[in-house]
């Protein structure tokens, strides 16, 4: 009997613990809103471009830039600077790829 009990506790503290791990699931438009205000606070000297970045999240929460879809170095580099390590206030689930467009003005 002591045994049922022991092995009851146990199952009711691992099932409590496990619930309070998860991280509620943030939605692609929060994401791409706090992204978007972190490009914006940066001047450039690149005219109006659409690029599509691939990303993904570190168990810190930073930004790690996986590819981004553009031909021009200095895009490249602009976007690899201001999102490559940033953190997010709310970020994704951690190595879930993440592809969005972004604009840089």
């Amino acid at each position: 009997m002591n045994k049922f009990k022991l092995l009851a506790l146990a199952l009711v503290l691992g099932t409590t613990s496990l619930f309070a791990s998860i991280n509620p699931e943030v939605s692609k438009e929060e994401i791409r809103k706090q992204i978007v205000e972190l490009v914006q606070d940066f001047q450039s000297t690149i005219d109006n471009q659409d690029v599509k970045v691939t990303f993904t999240f570190s168990t810190e929460g930073e930004i790690v830039v996986l590819k981004v879809a553009s031909s021009d170095k200095d895009v490249l580099s602009f976007v690899r600077k201001n999102l490559n390590g940033k953190v997010l206030q709310n970020p994704g689930k951690v190595n879930r790829h993440y592809t969005m467009p972004i604009r840089i003005k």
